[in-house]
């Protein structure tokens, strides 16, 4: 099953860059819009002024501490004095407050020339992170202060946010079908997210769940989703409209027929089929989801059964007919989830896998015969299966471990190798840019080690298997995508 929603994409880490001293704006140096770099200047304020108070501020510490010296000679000097009772004990009181007033000061006047410091160091502006910058909002020479100190902000792109949100009646239900057995969670609720764009393309990473906000919006009764999703090349932007696709739920035992083979009486919904000895009879019908031009049946048909889908004008109850079959329509396709790599979000998925709302499209668990109609066309799973090139496993930051997730990704290969003993399947290890290179080959070369063992384990034949170490193991995408392990499917040579 797969579950759509209306999103909106946010930075994962979006700075207001302010003016921290006021002062007049002397020069914007980067250009507006472009990308900018951690600690990249933005702005230069006029510095004049903060040069003069730094030197007022050293001018002050070099005063005091000419009087903290000049306080403790004439200590040195009252000391002796006092114990030979030269002097009176006042004497010696007046001189160590002196001294230490003397030494207050001086702490005083170095903290004034810090302060100084800081305040000049604040007049060159810079990112503090990486990411697309904005329009200057304050323009070249304008005093800037606490009322406009707002000089532009830097979005990050990567990783991109998507927030979407979900209705407290479409949670509940989930929850009621899932604790029927009607769907079946994702794995350790480790959802796949996918994009649909304005144009309706499809955006060509795909993240998962992060985020499960902890309680409903009292203004809309709403319940706030966040996904990521690696965005190295800065497709996405914050603030755009998107179609979010969550793959990872299946409905086991489930029926589809052609949204044109239900019809609606009095009593609800039915559908026309046609018995053992051909005759018609109305099936009275509860309908779920539309799936595509199709439509999902929870109740009222059973596996096999003839369903008809032209030709009603002309039957009646109990009336004989002649039965023509269809080809089948085309179940919906599923979608291929590719799980990025890191660990799952503590509590993040798991809150969202129980108020997953049933809205969207996907593959059912199989369909009706059909009478003018279509033939039974088995069963599809939800979570797809791996193309004819391969697919790939991902891994946390410096691991080995094939993880669960990992091992279910490898289900479609296995079935494939062991269904063509002529197949034979390609494992390149990768790792990302970071780290030394030698432990870096090591690392991908025992990562495509952990993949040969899980298909060994699965008595794949070791004929089958080759372990082929690619010309640059640096994978070319995001760190979390670049930890991978290439799983490629091919004619045995």
């Amino acid at each position: 099953m797969t579950y759509e929603f209306v999103g909106q994409t946010e930075s994962s880490q979006q700075v207001e860059i302010r003016a921290r001293v006021n002062g007049f704006l002397e020069k914007r140096v980067y250009t507006e819009g472009t990308f900018v770099e951690p600690g990249q200047v933005l702005f230069r304020m006029d510095v004049k002024p903060f040069e003069a108070s730094l030197k007022a501020a050293k001018a002050e510490l070099a005063q005091q501490q000419a009087r903290l010296a000049t306080a403790r000679a004439n200590l040195a000097r009252v000391k002796p004095l006092v114990a030979d009772n030269a002097l009176a004990v006042k004497d010696l009181d007046d001189a160590t407050g002196t001294e230490q007033a003397a030494s207050a000061a001086v702490e005083a006047a170095a903290a004034k020339v810090t302060d100084a410091q800081l305040n000049l160091g604040y007049t060159t502006i810079t990112s503090p992170v990486a990411g697309q910058s904005s329009f200057a909002k304050v323009q070249d020479g304008a005093y800037v202060n606490a009322e406009n100190s707002l000089l532009t902000y830097v979005a990050k792109l990567d990783p991109m946010r998507v927030n979407f949100s979900l209705s407290e009646n479409e949670s509940l239900r989930l929850q009621d079908e899932i604790a029927k057995g009607k769907l079946i969670k994702a794995l350790r609720d480790d959802y796949a997210v996918e994009l649909l764009l304005a144009d309706g393309s499809s955006f060509p990473a795909q993240g998962r769940i992060t985020f499960a906000d902890a309680s409903f919006s009292q203004e809309t009764g709403t319940f706030l989703l966040r996904a990521e999703l690696p965005n190295p090349k800065g497709e996405l932007r914050p603030g755009q409209f998107v179609r979010v696709k969550v793959h990872g739920f299946q409905r086991p035992n489930s029926i589809i027929v052609p949204q044109r083979a239900v019809q609606e009486g009095p009593r609800g919904e039915y559908v026309w089929v046609v018995d053992g000895e051909g005759k018609a009879s109305q099936r009275l019908v509860s309908v779920g989801d539309w799936m595509g031009d199709q439509w999902l049946v929870t109740a009222g048909l059973k596996d096999g059964e003839r369903v008809v889908v032209d030709g009603f004008m002309r039957l009646a109850p109990g009336a004989p007919v002649k039965v023509k079959d269809v080809p089948p329509d085309p179940l919906p396709e599923g979608k291929a989830t590719e799980r990025p790599a890191g660990p799952t979000p503590a509590g993040a998925v798991a809150a969202a896998a129980s108020v997953m709302p049933n809205s969207g499209a996907g593959p059912a668990g199989g369909t009706a015969k059909a009478a003018a109609a279509s033939p039974p066309a088995g069963s599809a799973s939800a979570s797809g299966s791996a193309g004819a090139n391969g697919d790939a496993v991902y891994f946390d930051r410096g691991r080995t471990a094939l993880d669960a997730t990992g091992q279910v990704r490898l289900v479609s290969i296995i079935a494939a190798l062991k269904a063509k003993p002529d197949l034979r399947v390609v494992l390149h290890g990768y790792v990302d840019s970071s780290g030394d290179p030698k432990v870096n080959a090591a690392l991908a070369k025992r990562r495509a080690e952990a993949v040969r063992d899980a298909l060994l384990a699965a008595d794949v034949p070791a004929k089958q298997i080759e372990m082929k170490a690619p010309a640059n193991i640096v994978g070319g995408d995001s760190p979390a995508m670049a930890r991978r392990v290439d799983v490629i499917l091919a004619e045995a040579r």
